[in-house]
């Protein structure tokens, strides 16, 4: 087994996980318990305590993606990629468990409030993400087989700050959530077609 000490992709943490380690090109994170990225749209109670690791992405237009695999055990435990401007501008793509068992695709677009949605359920145990950038705007797909992607968000950010990207790890409610990512990707590359994803 190959065990690295350091993040892929020059990702830092922002928010440390509970424990993390990289092995033979998986990496696994552990989220702590009781642990978020959230503001909630109707209150305005902002949660900033789930593990985050981000990078500066290059110039221009690019593409993050990763498969992963979590260890979903309670409502709303979760993987995700993650890009942000500022505190009170970023987004995220979720694969989560929902309140009824359900492993799920979400994402949360946050400017000041965070905007909730479901994209539907996952059959399989590991699930693909993508966020591309494309000009001043965002899109996020997901995949069953890291070939064909289906759209499940297009979003412009509209934060102060330079936009980084990366991954987050949450367990709001429950008592932890370990997930897998692998395949790690971030390329300089312009998303060539929207709505299939190619």
């Amino acid at each position: 087994m190959n065990v690295d000490t350091s993040l892929p992709l020059g990702l830092d943490w922002v928010t440390a996980p509970a424990a993390w380690s990289l092995a033979d090109g998986v990496l696994t994170v552990t989220a702590a318990p009781h642990t978020d990225a959230f503001t909630d749209p109707v209150g305005g109670a902002a949660r900033c305590d789930a593990a985050v690791a981000l990078t500066t992405p290059p110039d221009g237009d690019w593409q993050l993606s990763a498969r992963l695999r979590v260890g979903f055990r309670s409502a709303w435990d979760a993987g995700a990629l993650f890009i942000r401007s500022d505190d009170d501008h970023w987004a995220k793509l979720n694969f989560e468990q929902a309140p009824d068992g359900t492993p799920s695709v979400f994402s949360v677009v946050t400017r000041g409030r965070s905007d909730d949605a479901l994209a539907g359920p996952v059959a399989g145990e590991a699930l693909w993400l993508r966020i591309s950038r494309i000009g001043a705007g965002f899109a996020f797909h997901v995949s069953d087989d890291g070939e064909s992607w289906r759209l499940v968000r297009q979003f412009a950010l509209d934060g102060p700050g330079p936009v980084r990207a990366g991954i987050e790890v949450q367990s709001p409610v429950g008592e932890g959530c370990r997930v897998d990512f692998d395949d790690i990707r971030l390329t300089p590359t312009t998303l060539a077609h929207l709505f299939d994803g190619r």
